[in-house]
């Protein structure tokens, strides 16, 4: 897994949430360097003014913290045994305990992540590393703690409990009803 084309395979996010561009380096079951380019037709800058200032172009954490994420994700899915009928799980975030932002990514930035996967206990994964910019370190995180669980599936007691109950009948032409 090297390229783009390997990380939206791995991956079930898309545009534009899909925030990996390609794998550097993968030791499976221990490390993976990946990295994004930050552009500034990314759409948290849409609502940016022209002439807004250069401080208000800084990269939003929570798609830093999520790129970070989906680096580690990549790290486990690639140490992991193929499941026998397929894997119908989902992969989930749970917590990051002590992430430290120490700088900002502006577009024109390449962020690379260095993500180290510290253990893995049944279906949750624990993984720590570091963010950077260049040779400058913006974040560090101690410990992001993810999970895999099954995809419910609705039940046919579920899919018929709305049977008979159309949306016209608790809301016509835009005004409420007192008969329903």
């Amino acid at each position: 897994m090297r390229e783009h084309v390997d990380v939206r395979a791995a991956l079930p996010q898309r545009y534009p949430l899909l925030l990996v561009d390609r794998v550097l380096e993968l030791d499976p079951g221990r490390s993976i360097r990946t990295v994004k380019a930050v552009s500034g037709t990314e759409p948290c800058y849409r609502h940016l003014p022209d002439g807004a200032e250069g401080w208000r172009y800084a990269y939003p954490r929570s798609l830093l913290m999520e790129s970070f994420g989906q680096s580690a994700a990549l790290l486990w899915l690639a140490g992991r045994r193929p499941e026998p009928d397929g894997d119908d799980r989902l992969l989930m975030f749970v917590a990051a305990r002590d992430y430290r932002f120490e700088g900002s990514a502006y577009p024109g930035d390449v962020l690379r992540h260095q993500v180290r996967l510290d253990s893995v206990l049944a279906d949750t994964a624990f993984a720590s590393g570091e963010t950077w910019v260049g040779q400058r370190r913006i974040a560090t995180v101690a410990s992001l703690i993810a999970t895999r669980r099954p995809v419910a599936r609705p039940t046919p007691e579920l899919a018929g409990a709305t049977a008979g109950y159309p949306l016209s009948k608790f809301h016509q032409s835009g005004e409420d009803r007192d008969d329903v």
